[in-house]
């Protein structure tokens, strides 16, 4: 039986499918996509031209099973429709064909994934989308999940969390720096996912085989990151609400630093950090906002002109797009509350001087 490697989104890992005929060929640290190769030419496996791989060479880029630039294709304008699925209730929504069925958010549903057979949730109705948006083939919905589906599926639950327990004692056994998060038998029950988390490079592949052993079907051990970690796991954020990526959230955008400056928001690693211990995921939602709010209100240390006087800007309310000014008196020093509208700079914050312009 040929031996087939994979290298799958993350660095570290690994994936056989007969342990005792060889390991996994890794392929190194700048794998961007999932890739099947064959070892016979080196070429990746990219798409399938009737019952044939088609082997187009560019095999730091295709995926397999999806449409290569090198394979020839028509897009004649039409429409298709697609339906959007989280594969186990959870994470990224990847989209799929109904092919015919009539489904609804919330359904669940049985789908075939390049992997195989899978449970998900649809997340978004059926929609039409030009044929040509489309970057890759889509897969069919296979059907709507029965009964005895939802029960296989529970099924499963429980012999991952007695995998889970069996990898903990083996882990702890080869004393190996990482710590299992989750782990996931596929529908058919044909491949089962471990996931870990790690400061560095981990050598499993005396654990690897051990499972195989153990379990008698296909392994694969997968490193994820922190914020997947916490998505898996779930829990409550800072709000009180459900942690936003184990929920509704379908996949991680950037976060920076730069975002909760732009919100006047404290500096303090508690009051920002989500709990994963990144940065929140909602300080994405409402940045535009406050960009665009900030474009109209005069800047902390700001020379204006109020209704009641000249000043400096003391404090602004993003929110309220309300203006703290300290007014310049012989007697005292007060400072009063005015909407942005109101003010003009006569000085911004870095001392350049300004024509008196009433700010809109």
């Amino acid at each position: 039986m040929k031996n087939k490697g994979y290298y799958e989104e993350q660095e570290n890992n690994w994936e056989i499918e007969n342990a005792s005929e060889g390991e996994a060929a890794d392929f190194g640290d700048n794998a961007d996509a999932p890739r099947e190769v064959d070892f016979d030419t080196g070429f990746a496996i990219c798409a399938m031209k009737g019952n044939e791989p088609f082997r187009c060479g560019c095999a730091e880029t295709c995926e397999p099973g999806t449409a290569c630039d090198e394979i020839p294709g028509e897009d004649d304008g039409s429409l298709v429709t697609i339906v959007g699925v989280r594969l186990r209730g959870r994470g990224k929504t990847y989209h799929f064909s109904p092919a015919g069925l009539t489904l609804v958010n919330g359904n669940y549903v049985i789908v075939e994934t390049s992997q195989g057979m899978e449970m998900g949730i649809v997340s978004d109705n059926p929609q039409d989308v030009p044929k040509s948006n489309l970057k890759s083939p889509l897969k069919d919905v296979l059907r709507l999940a029965s009964k005895e589906d939802l029960q296989h599926f529970e099924d499963n639950k429980i012999l991952e969390a007695e995998a889970a327990e069996i990898a903990r004692e083996r882990i702890a056994n080869y004393e190996l720096e990482m710590s299992l998060v989750d782990v996931e038998y596929r529908f058919d029950n044909r491949k089962i996912t471990f996931y870990f988390t790690a400061d560095g490079r981990v050598d499993f592949r005396e654990l690897v085989r051990d499972l195989a052993s153990v379990f008698r079907t296909r392994i694969e051990l997968r490193q994820i990151g922190v914020r997947d970690e916490a998505c898996m796991i779930g829990g409550l954020a800072v709000c009180g609400r459900e942690l936003c990526c184990s929920t509704f959230l379908k996949e991680f955008k950037p976060v920076s630093i730069r975002m909760a400056k732009d919100q006047n928001l404290s500096m303090n690693p508690s009051k920002i950090s989500g709990a994963c211990g990144r940065l929140l995921c909602c300080l994405n939602y409402e940045h535009e906002a406050y960009v665009d709010a900030r474009k109209r209100i005069p800047r902390k240390n700001a020379r204006v002109m109020t209704p009641e006087g000249p000043g400096i800007v003391e404090d602004i309310n993003l929110l309220k797009e309300e203006v703290n000014v300290r007014l310049d008196r012989e007697t005292d020093s007060a400072v009063a509350a005015f909407p942005a509208s109101q003010l003009e700079v006569i000085r911004s914050h870095d001392g350049d001087e300004i024509k008196k312009q009433k700010r809109k």
